[in-house]
């Protein structure tokens, strides 16, 4: 199944379900991430050396320009530091100061905002949002008739809409304006963003969902959205290094990273444009977030409130109650929660180039941010969460994925050697890893964006092999073939997937698209 959306989700709920910071004293951070700190160290094989990469290695073997990160400790920002370059091949090194895009971390930001709206009686977390839009309506359908679609369920992607996350524009590129993206007219490049499950009854993540919750702002204020953010938020906040604008503003841009595809070439242009601001358009700084989550976090006890009162923030980090059939109750208004800890909450983003990671605790004051411009940044993610967590004492997570290794394996002694690790891990089964089928289904597209296609058939069939009952690595597998130009078995595989999962409309669409070539 096409992986990078699927990989975005696995990631977040990987993140947010390994606390970081749960330490066995209270002592302060004493220890910094430096270039030459050790990332991660495994042993992949009997008789060889571990394979030991440091933060400068790391950041080279997966095409990193540059990274930025704040600790958060007793409810204060203990450390701020920047690593690396701004740029690909540049010069200018990262510092605290550094811009990046926050991709769905603008989310929790903007619901914040909205979050104020509702305390002064502007708009209602359940009262349906064709009441208060003025500029557009959610069309009505048969998904709409008893159900509605509100604010609560747009933040906490409840709603029913579609369109899960948008590419941005190129600089220089025509900008569509809200309504056509809603409609999906050109010059949009996503679908139109409609209804098409019963509001309330499952949660599917839409940053379409988002966007009309920006529109719903828009039109109640009367106010740009940049502004209402600013004004309504990030000043009271501290935020001083965040915007909304889009197109960034020349005199933020020159502070700003430039983002970088996994071959290290900039974005084109830098960066891209991103109208929907407030599921994806938000500049900052980790110690930027590092404030907002200390805000957040503080406000839960009554002892910041810059913004939310008390009650309102913890009817934020409290979850939308799941319904039958609906695996994801972990969602608040604009954050993910961890049902194991419930204090904890966070989000990640990812935009073209760009990708980043925040987590919170509010009843223990700590937490941690991490930005990097590239989009191989979730690699070195959890490596970072560990050397952080590890420089603060002990704490508790639960197993990492085995693909998280299984690619650092591949990227520095090759696929052979990361079978080699994989028929390990399936006889010892350590607790530190979990292995599942999408340990290797990660691995193989991996492999398919490196275009080693086929290494990644090899690594797909070892998976339908291992899991011969499920329908996903068939799906993946046929990918593989059709990329690959294999028509024949393309369609053999997909046709597998379907015979196990009929509700499978990616198998479903591609086999019409091969039979129809």
């Amino acid at each position: 199944m096409p992986s990078m959306y699927r990989l975005f989700l696995v990631s977040a709920l990987f993140l947010l379900a390994r606390p970081p910071l749960m330490l066995a004293d209270d002592r302060p951070a004493s220890r910094e991430l430096t270039p030459e700190t050790v990332v991660v160290s495994v042993k992949y094989a009997p008789n060889q050396p571990p394979i030991t990469l440091t933060l400068r290695q790391f950041m080279k073997k997966y095409n990193i320009p540059g990274l930025s990160v704040a600790v958060i400790d007793n409810y204060k920002i203990a450390w701020a530091k920047g690593f690396g370059m701004t740029a690909p091949g540049g010069t200018d090194p990262v510092t605290p100061a550094t811009l990046f895009q926050a991709g769905s971390i603008s989310k929790p930001v903007a619901a914040t905002g909205a979050l104020w709206l509702v305390e002064q009686g502007k708009l209602a977390l359940d009262e349906e949002v064709n009441q208060k839009l003025t500029t557009w309506k959610v069309p009505e359908n048969e998904f709409t008739q008893t159900e509605k679609v509100t604010l609560r369920r747009l933040m906490s992607h409840t709603a029913g809409l579609t369109v899960h996350g948008f590419p941005g524009y190129a600089v220089g590129q025509p900008i569509p304006t809200l309504v056509q993206i809603f409609n999906g007219e050109k010059p949009a490049n996503t679908a139109p963003i409609r209804v098409d499950t019963v509001p309330g009854t499952k949660m599917r993540y839409s940053g379409g969902g988002v966007t009309i919750e920006q529109q719903l702002m828009l039109d109640v204020t009367g106010q740009p959205f940049p502004q209402f953010m600013q004004e309504a938020v990030l000043t009271k906040i501290g935020m001083t290094d965040s915007t909304y604008e889009q197109p960034l503003p020349a005199a933020r841009a020159a502070h700003a990273a430039t983002g970088t595809r996994p071959n290290f070439q900039p974005v084109e242009g830098k960066w891209h444009i991103y109208p929907e601001m407030a599921a994806a358009g938000l500049w900052t700084t980790p110690t930027d977030l590092a404030k907002f989550a200390i805000e957040i976090a503080l406000s839960k006890h009554g002892k910041a409130n810059h913004v939310l009162s008390e009650k309102m923030t913890r009817e934020m980090l409290t979850a939308v109650p799941g319904h039958p059939g609906d695996e994801s109750s972990n969602v608040g208004l604009g954050f993910f929660l961890n049902e194991k800890n419930p204090d904890q909450f966070g989000h990640n983003g990812s935009d073209e180039g760009f990708q980043s990671f925040l987590t919170m605790f509010a009843d223990s004051g700590k937490g941690l941010v991490i930005m990097g411009n590239a989009d191989t940044f979730f690699y070195i993610t959890p490596h970072i969460v560990d050397a952080v967590a590890h420089a603060y004492g002990k704490y508790v997570r639960d197993p990492a994925p085995a693909d998280q290794v299984l690619m650092l394996i591949e990227n520095v002694k090759g696929t052979p050697a990361a079978l080699v690790y994989y028929r390990q891990l399936k006889t010892v089964r350590p607790p530190e890893y979990k292995l599942d089928e999408g340990s290797l289904n990660t691995l193989g597209y991996h492999l398919m964006r490196q275009k080693k296609l086929d290494e990644a058939i090899i690594v797909f069939k070892l998976n339908v092999h291992e899991y011969p009952n499920a329908w996903n690595p068939y799906d993946s597998l046929g990918e593989a073939y059709m990329n690959a130009g294999q028509k024949d078995l393309a369609i053999q595989n997909y046709e597998k997937s379907l015979a196990l999962n009929p509700n499978n409309k990616n198998g479903a669409d591609m086999l019409k698209r091969i039979k129809g070539q």
